[in-house]
């Protein structure tokens, strides 16, 4: 769902007040927060789909990759999963088995354990994970706290959205495909706990808003942003196929919702395509002090994960992001 109608319908809800409620759905945040004693909290998140790859093991990967992500974006552990699965009553039972094994995998290298989970009959397969994790309250790290001055590090290359519609189309070679593929199995595991020792001032991990869309949440209407497209990680052959206009409806509904508060100084379609592409299991996007940022970028580049300095965060403007 586009996120336009996704707010129209959440801020009609009605709530309930706790406490021990310390990040709920009436935040643009990644996951819930809740208090269980004066030093820890729980974070609980939900995420799934239909396939957006015909092999049903990676698919089960991804599925999962881009489930325990949130826990790992808001600074946590991931403990326990339950597995949620829609499967056609007389579907083929190994494309069900392989889906819950490329899950399993993903959770066990996650750090946590899957417990059980919930299944259902349905015309067509759908596949994700209902995600608990721990975190130290003081560890805690939220979406929407970022400070002027900060620097915006991706660890992620962007255009997963892109490359996958163009492969489905039969347009996108294999060997990007494959780059596509390793991006949204890989885990932001290693990111979270490099990240966590320099005191970071806000994350969030790049998912089906693309990097504008969760970028202008992390802004909370309080700052604005400058990102630099020269500076941008992009996966072979997704600027190409964006300009061949290979994109995605979710792409164009970000568009949609955004681009009011959007200045691009850039005259390049493509490239608003891949900074509006809905990414699965995209990277961190991290908002961290200037002085830190440099230190940070080298220490996640020698654990073997994509770091750029992609912008920086400036005090509130006309528009919430210009993009150079």
């Amino acid at each position: 769902m586009g996120p336009a109608d996704l707010y129209g319908i959440l801020e009609k809800l009605p709530q309930k007040k706790d406490e021990n409620l310390l990040v709920g759905y009436n935040s643009d945040d990644d996951a819930a927060v809740y208090m269980i004693n004066d030093t820890e909290a729980i974070i609980q998140t939900v995420d799934f789909f239909p396939p957006n790859v015909s092999d049903p093991y990676i698919f089960g990967k991804i599925a999962a990759t881009n489930a325990v992500s949130d826990i790992f974006a808001m600074g946590g552990d991931v403990t326990l999963a339950l597995n949620i699965l829609a499967f056609p009553k007389n579907g083929d039972k190994d494309i069900l088995s392989n889906i819950l094994k490329g899950g399993q995998e993903v959770v066990n290298a996650a750090g946590g354990i899957i417990a059980g989970g919930h299944t259902i009959s349905d015309n067509s397969v759908k596949y994700g994970l209902s995600v608990t994790g721990k975190v130290k309250l003081d560890g805690l790290i939220k979406n929407n706290t970022v400070n002027a001055g900060d620097h915006l590090i991706l660890t992620k290359p962007l255009g997963v959205g892109i490359i996958v519609s163009a492969y489905n189309a039969g347009e996108a070679t294999e060997e990007n495909f494959k780059k596509a593929v390793k991006s949204m199995t890989t885990l932001n595991r290693t990111a979270s706990e490099v990240m966590r020792k320099y005191g970071v001032s806000a994350c969030t991990d790049v998912t089906g808003f693309g990097l504008l869309g969760h970028l202008k949440e992390m802004l909370n209407d309080k700052f604005s942003a400058i990102v630099s497209v020269n500076k941008l990680p992009i996966i072979d052959g997704a600027y190409e196929y964006a300009q061949q206009f290979l994109t995605t409806g979710g792409g164009q509904k970000n568009r949609e919702y955004l681009e009011d508060s959007i200045d691009f100084k850039i005259d390049d379609y493509a490239m608003e395509e891949i900074l509006y592409d809905p990414q699965t299991s995209g990277g961190l996007l991290i908002s961290i002090s200037e002085d830190k940022a440099l230190s940070l970028v080298k220490e996640l580049r020698e654990k073997g994960v994509t770091a750029n300095d992609i912008g920086v965060i400036t005090d509130k403007q006309e528009y919430s992001i210009k993009v150079n």
